[in-house]
């Protein structure tokens, strides 16, 4: 519960960074100090800045074409999109990878790119959007990318036979940039 307080203060702390985009007049973002990986390509701008704070669950599974050997795999999201004031501006979950506004808008995406994020934390990343569902602050993004993460790696405990199927849940922060074609 601690760890969640301090996720949710330091979001609220770095939000500071993260301009909403939603009305209010904001510094632009800029893509310069991120890897080309994971950089959107020119034609797209940015529509709306986000940070993601909450949890993403690892379940421990047999490793495919590999007998006897267990690993850590994705299970799925579950976090709250906040804008620049710490208010929640929408959600993302999974499987599949879905962003949803408030509004109801959403789209799934399909990973294009990813690129280190650091010791400890998931890696950055590039989607292309799918056609959103709904109407609403979704519809046309054309591309979501992740940034400034901090945690959400793999549990350090063991996976193994023994514990094949176990669930845990780490805790993660990270930016999530919406571009719309320019």
């Amino acid at each position: 519960m601690l760890l969640k307080s301090t996720l949710a203060a330091t979001a609220a702390l770095s939000l500071t960074a993260c301009a909403a985009n939603m009305g209010a007049p904001a510094m632009a973002f800029s893509q310069a100090g991120l890897p080309d990986a994971v950089k959107v390509p020119a034609g797209h701008q940015v529509a709306m800045e986000t940070v993601g704070v909450g949890q993403i669950t690892y379940e421990c599974r047999a490793k495919k074409d590999m007998a006897g050997q267990f690993e850590w795999v994705f299970a799925g999201p579950d976090a709250r999109l906040l804008d620049r004031s710490g208010k929640q501006v929408g959600k993302y979950y999974g499987p599949p990878a879905t962003w949803e506004a408030m509004d109801g808008s959403k789209f799934t995406g399909t990973q294009l790119a990813v690129a280190p994020g650091g010791t400890g934390n998931i890696p950055f990343q590039l989607v292309k959007s799918n056609p959103a569902m709904g109407s609403g602050a979704m519809t046309g993004v054309t591309y979501v990318q992740r940034s400034a993460t901090k945690g959400g790696v793999a549990p350090a405990l063991p996976c193994a036979a023994g514990n094949q199927g176990a669930r845990e849940i780490v805790q993660y922060q990270a930016d999530y940039v919406f571009y719309k074609a320019s």
